[in-house]
């Protein structure tokens, strides 16, 4: 099996910044793009940043020069610094990971989540 843990979140004042980790463990043979979304309450789940294995990234419009999304590939871990965070940004932050398993086989998991709050 696979797991991804978030760590990080919480609560801060508009302005400020947060710095999210999230670590894939269990078997895995490589792990391919990865990447951060949000779902504030009683709306879609939305893309924030990817990272491919090459360090190719991509941004939602609404984080594009706040946000900045790196990974550690020998330690299968992908982080979100938060710089300038708004209300706006105020939701739970999913971690995902397509991940290669030992076997051949690929899959993208998810993390459990994790609750960023910003208040203005």
């Amino acid at each position: 099996q696979v797991q991804l843990v978030e760590s990080g979140g919480g609560l801060v004042q508009a302005g400020e910044s947060l710095r999210l980790s999230c670590a894939a463990s269990g078997s895995i043979f490589s792990t391919n793009a990865m990447g951060w979304y949000r779902q504030a309450p009683e709306k879609q789940r939305e893309l924030v940043a990817t990272i491919t294995s090459g360090g190719t990234t991509n941004y939602a419009d609404s984080v594009k020069g706040r946000f900045t999304i790196s990974r550690d590939n020998a330690n299968n871990t992908v982080y979100l610094q938060m710089n300038s965070l708004k209300a706006e940004d105020t939701a739970t932050y999913f971690c995902n990971a397509d991940v290669t398993r030992p076997w051949g086989t690929r899959k993208s998991y998810w993390g459990h989540g994790i609750q960023v709050t910003v208040s203005s």
